[in-house]
């Protein structure tokens, strides 16, 4: 069986390690341009490009998703199958009816549930404490295809969008592998997805970001795991950038103004009060330094009760 990999982000990058050391064929890796990526913008290869030059594997990027087909005849490939993990573009029609055993996605959520571009950060961000692995075939809607197969998995108490993601992009791996077994045997099987319980996880909008202390704190602090590693939910210190990694819910009550430091200790770090309940700051990145605990903080800047943070 001939397979054809798109995929762009880090997500990916374990899929595409599965299949360039099992017995099917990779023809190569599609993924998008080189574009300014970081804070300096220096343009730089996707993710699965820079993995795919490592290990020599053929590397094709065109323009758009929209000229797959036009790449499959140009270049001669006749895959028998398109697998796509996280390619961050949309597949036209022609493209996904080109292979005759389908196009197969890997999706990070329990579809329908959190269609779209961010499912892992909504997620973490609404306070889901179950989410899962979705393969499926690709359909011109976005993510409305038939499921091959599911897996759920649990969100752990405290675990970041990044290392959500890390754990998803593994299990992603592992079901890739049992689901092309089954589509080479015939034997996927194809369950339509109930359109009246779909959910949508849209791309982050600028100044999400931004923490609202007027916020509970719990949702403040789905947001902080939610924003990490990136962008990063920042706020304000004395008119200074500083973005929060790590917070948890705190124990008691506090009647101060929503973003006023409550507690401070320089073995533990800070307490800010929210606009219901506590929140505990445990990692921060004051502008232009790298991240350190919260207690490298207070013992490094004038971190004082009553300080507001914030606008």
């Amino acid at each position: 069986m001939d397979i054809l990999f798109l995929g762009s982000s880090d997500f990916a990058i374990p899929a595409l390690e599965l299949l360039a050391s099992s017995k099917w064929r990779l023809l190569g890796a599609v993924t998008q341009p080189d574009r300014p990526r970081g804070r300096g913008r220096k343009v730089s290869p996707t993710p699965v490009k820079q993995y795919a030059l490592d290990e020599h594997l053929t590397v094709y990027q065109p323009e758009s998703g929209a000229r797959l087909a036009d790449l499959l005849a140009s270049e001669n490939l006749r895959p028998s199958v398109i697998v796509v993990v996280a390619f961050g573009q949309l597949l036209k029609k022609a493209a996904l009816e080109l292979p005759p055993l389908g196009c197969i996605n890997i999706h990070p959520s329990l579809l329908p549930a959190y269609r779209g571009p961010a499912p892992i950060q909504r997620a973490i961000m609404n306070g889901e404490t179950r989410t899962g692995v979705t393969t499926m075939y690709l359909s011109p809607e976005m993510d409305a295809g038939d499921v091959i197969l599911q897996e759920p998995v649990t969100v752990e108490p405290g675990a970041t969008s990044g290392e959500l993601s890390a754990r998803l992009a593994g299990l992603g791996a592992e079901m890739l592998c049992k689901t092309l077994t089954l589509v080479e045997r015939g034997a996927a099987p194809r369950l339509a997805q109930d359109q009246s319980q779909a959910t949508y996880a849209p791309a982050l909008t600028p100044g999400e970001e931004r923490i609202d202390w007027s916020r509970d704190a719990v949702g403040l602090c789905n947001l902080i795991r939610g924003m990490n590693p990136s962008p990063g939910a920042h706020t304000l210190f004395n008119g200074k950038g500083l973005k929060i990694w790590r917070s948890r819910p705190g124990d008691g009550a506090s009647d101060g103004r929503p973003g006023s430091v409550s507690a401070v200790d320089t073995r533990s770090g800070f307490t800010v009060q929210t606009g219901c309940g506590l929140l505990v700051i445990e990692s921060v990145q004051p502008a232009g330094r790298s991240r350190m605990s919260a207690a490298e903080f207070v013992r490094g800047y004038l971190v004082r009760p009553g300080l507001l943070l914030g606008g």
